[in-house]
């Protein structure tokens, strides 16, 4: 094989894509394109190349020795006062019932499958997802949600059991809410379409009316062959002026400019869809502010930067702009359009267009097998939505090409280790100081280090070891679980960077649903639900956790939208590192303050 020239990077929500030059193949003297899409990896991820050439990369190392030799040092001490490394009190309150707390999380997950048969029933058109589709999907929601509550009440479950219980029911119930969501609007957008083509035949015929359909379509197909001639054409033009100086493209197959990734998923396009694709690069780059690229500046690996989430670079709470094509990142080539776009009839062309726009939310954005509604709905994809750490579902997702058992190993001691060091800190620091007599004060100066210690730890297991474990089972392709929130400098980008499926989650189906359904909220109105929305589950957690209803958490969440606006304050913005020692200080008085509030009063 011979390399030729890769086309740029594009930076989509779920990696980098690449559109190499048009080439000649040896089997084949028609001219291809190349498509590599790389997938992200996390920012902990030792194999991430950006992460390992960081000039920190140092501190990450020196923080892991440092609190193994913290952790050491606390069991010796421990040893030599009482004759065990750790007391085992925690252990046995934590594990308490855990046959019980086995089965019950397990009958969990299996009761999510009968969003399966709501979903068959919405593909056969037996219910209508307005208003029946929609009233059984949180019936079924409301009564997940609380039989779990009341079952954990029933069991008396200490705070550990309660607290795991009723946030995997949460997750539960978002996957679900997100599942037939989706499908639900699916079946509408199929109605849509089935009208639209109606529509678009009916016009044919009244038209042309010496003509069938079918000839139509045949006429335009031959109108879109000779454009193909023409762009392949206006192709090799380029190829023969190019700076390079070559005269011809080269033949052979092109490597993928990023070949050493294992994980690069790679594809060959003509050269019409290899066009239409960098079109639409670019124009989601122009739609989102970006300037705009010539076709010479694709022909360099610069990545040319496109916002996460499709343009939507925005947080839960505080979007700043409107959302945009449901989310779904341009990072694949446009599926097929209706023939009739082709047409000469401007009137046919605008309504084909139409179906076409219609169809094309009706099938995924690749980038591989562009799965097509209702096809998507079966056991196996819900299955396999399950496992997928993510909470907003989608008819396809990015994948790997092969599952590591090496680096599920890797993950998997991985957890187990940071585990036993967030055993050891919320066992030796936390709990003996939870329930002490000392002042307000005094609890806060004991408690602040220990639990920002164990809030890095857990963090660390469930975004780092268990989500980047269930998607190399899954070969989920986009692992960007979160971003660097402990450079934040105000509270909304701490709260888009730290929990990405949660936000993703937020994002679409809280903000976006309110803004575009029939409620029709302003940005600022649906900012504002979407926060209260997110206090409530926190609080509800805590509620049941601590068996009191107080309300702190609800009022220091929504505390935080007017400390937003505040550090929106062009003088404050200008000043980074002072909103970055503000948001650690707030972290830091946090934890140990809702922990004395909750248990003291």
């Amino acid at each position: 094989m011979s390399r030729t020239s890769n086309g740029g990077g594009f930076e989509t929500s779920t990696g980098t894509l690449y559109v190499s030059k048009p080439y000649r193949s040896k089997s084949s003297k028609k001219l291809r394109a190349l498509v590599t899409f790389t997938p992200r990896t996390s920012a902990f991820d030792r194999r991430n190349q950006e992460s390992t050439t960081n000039e920190f990369r140092g501190f990450f190392t020196l923080f892991w020795i440092s609190i193994f030799i913290f952790a050491v040092q606390t069991y010796v001490r421990s040893f030599e006062a009482s004759g065990m490394p750790l007391n085992l009190d925690f252990a046995a309150m934590f594990s308490r019932d855990a046959i019980t707390l086995a089965w019950t999380d397990a009958l969990l997950v299996l009761t999510t499958g009968i969003c399966v048969p709501i979903a068959i029933a919405l593909k056969n058109n037996w219910i209508r997802y307005y208003w029946t589709g929609l009233a059984l999907q949180h019936v079924l929601q409301t009564t997940i949600l609380f039989s779990a509550i009341k079952w954990t009440f029933n069991r008396q479950w200490p705070w550990v059991q309660s607290g795991f219980l009723t946030l995997h029911s949460l997750v539960m119930i978002m996957k679900m809410h997100s599942y037939l969501t989706v499908n639900g609007h699916m079946q509408v957008t199929r109605a849509r379409a089935e009208s639209a083509l109606s529509q678009l035949k009916q016009l044919v015929a009244k038209s042309y009316p010496e003509s069938t359909f079918d000839d139509e379509i045949t006429e335009a197909q031959s109108a879109r062959l000779e454009k193909e001639k023409r762009e392949e054409l206006a192709a090799m033009l380029m190829l023969h002026s190019d700076s390079s100086g070559t005269s011809t493209p080269k033949e052979g197959t092109p490597l993928p400019p990023d070949g050493d990734n294992p994980n690069a998923i790679s594809s060959y396009v003509d050269i019409a869809t290899a066009t239409a694709l960098r079109r639409r690069l670019n124009g989601a780059s122009d739609a989102n502010g970006l300037t705009a690229h010539s076709s010479d500046s694709l022909s360099g690996n610069t990545p040319v930067p496109v916002p996460a989430n499709g343009g939507v670079a925005t947080s839960a709470g505080t979007p700043s702009q409107a959302p945009a094509g449901d989310f779904i990142a341009p990072s694949a080539p446009p599926p097929p359009r209706h023939p009739l776009i082709h047409h000469p009839n401007p009137d046919v062309v605008a309504l084909a267009e139409e179906y076409s726009e219609i169809l094309a939310d009706l099938r995924s954005s690749g980038p591989r097998d562009y799965t097509q509604w209702p096809n998507n709905i079966s056991w196996k994809n819900f299955a396999d939505f399950m496992l997928i750490p993510t909470l907003v579902y989608e008819l396809e997702y990015p994948r790997t090409t092969r599952i590591r058992p090496v680096y599920i190993f890797e993950k998997t001691v991985a957890t187990f280790g940071t585990f036993a060091l967030l055993y050891t800190v919320t066992d030796r620091f936390i709990l003996p100081y939870t329930h002490t007599n000392q002042s307000f004060l005094r609890h806060l100066l004991d408690l602040a280090l220990p639990f920002m210690i164990a809030y890095i730890l857990l963090f660390y297991i469930i975004f780092e070891c268990i989500c980047n474990g269930f998607a190399e089972l899954s070969r989920f392709a986009d692992r960007q679980f979160y971003e660097d929130w402990w450079n934040s400098t105000s509270w909304d980008e701490f709260s888009r960077k730290w929990n990405k499926p949660v936000h993703a989650f937020l994002l679409r189906h809280v903000y976006a649903a309110t803004i575009l359904s029939s409620y029709r909220f302003s940005r600022t109105a649906a900012m504002l639900f979407t926060f209260a929305l997110s206090a409530a589950a926190h609080e509800l957690v805590m509620v049941i956790v601590t068996r009191k209803i107080r309300m702190y958490l609800f009022i220091l969440q929504l505390v935080q939208i007017p400390m937003i606006l505040v550090g929106r304050l062009p003088a404050i913005k200008r000043n980074q590192t002072l909103g970055n020692i503000v948001f650690w200080l707030g972290l830091y008085a946090g934890f140990p303050l809702l922990c004395v509030a909750y248990v003291a009063h």
